[in-house]
Order: C-alpha cells, then sequence, then structure tokens
C-alpha cells in the first residue's frame, strides 16, 4: 500500500512531519527534566529555590512534556492507521512497544516530579544521570525501527 493511498492522502507527508517535530520537541523535554532533577534535589527543602525548581518543573510538564506527547500520540496513531502499519511487521510492534515504555517513562518522571514538590528525594544523582540516558537510547531504537524496517 502507498503511504499516499490511505485516508490522509497528500497530507500524510505533512503529518509525518508534523509528528518528527513534537517528537523532537517531546525529546527535548524527557532530556531535560532529569537534569532538573539533578539541580533540584541539590537545593534545601522549602527554599526559595526548591520553589523555584518546583515551577520550572512544572512548566516543563505543562507547557513542552504533556502537549508533545498527546500531539505525538495522535499523529503517529494517524500514521499507524494510513499505512496499515499494524500488518508491515514485526518492526512496528517493537517499536510500539518501546514508544509504550517511553510513554511510561514520561509517566513516572512527572510522578517523580510531584515526590521532589513534596520533598521526597528517593533517588541518588547519579542514578538520575543514568536514567537521563534511557529516553536516548530508545529514541535510537525506535528510528532504526521506523527507517530501517530490519524485520
Amino acid at each position: 500500500m502507498s503511504d499516499f493511498a490511505g485516508f490522509l492522502g497528500n497530507a500524510y507527508l505533512w503529518v509525518k512531519a508534523a509528528h518528527i517535530i513534537f517528537v523532537i520537541f517531546l525529546m527535548a523535554g524527557l532530556f531535560m527534566m532529569p537534569r532538573f532533577f539533578v539541580y533540584h534535589q541539590e537545593t534545601e527543602i522549602g527554599s526559595d529555590e526548591d520553589s523555584k525548581w518546583i515551577e520550572r518543573e512544572d512548566k516543563l510538564r505543562r507547557i513542552i512534556l504533556n502537549p508533545s506527547l498527546i500531539i505525538v500520540w495522535v499523529l503517529g496513531l494517524m500514521l499507524m492507521v494510513n499505512i496499515e502499519a499494524w500488518a508491515t511487521g514485526g518492526w512496528f510492534h517493537l517499536k510500539l512497544l518501546l514508544v509504550l515504555l517511553l510513554s511510561g517513562y514520561h509517566g513516572w518522571m512527572i510522578g517523580y516530579a510531584k515526590k521532589l514538590a513534596k520533598g521526597q528525594r528517593s533517588l541518588s544523582d547519579k542514578k538520575l544521570r543514568m536514567i537521563n540516558e534511557i529516553p536516548g537510547i530508545m529514541a535510537a531504537i525506535i528510528v532504526v525501527l521506523a527507517v530501517v524496517k530490519p524485520f
């Protein structure tokens, strides 16, 4: 099936471009938030600086992360239906699983931001720095799956 034969028709490439743009925004937020956490944890609980980090994390969530995640999913589902991706091979199923896991990572980060706002600091800076590598590794695998379609 041609990409242009689906319900999106000639809009397919525009939807695909928008999907990629919002994936970039989402990934930027997924890289920034754990770094924010590292710096936030260094502040004294209840201090002015603590309050500033809570506000920064909230803005990142509200302005970049959550809207980008929603738009990525809506556009991605449109593309999936347009090209009948579920019938294209195992590459798509693995990609979808990784996207679900990355979405779960997003949810975990939002939960950790809420813990930090309450003064709970359960992870070390080292663990947060290691956790920060997760979205990059997953994004690299997802891109290879989507472009190369190895199986």
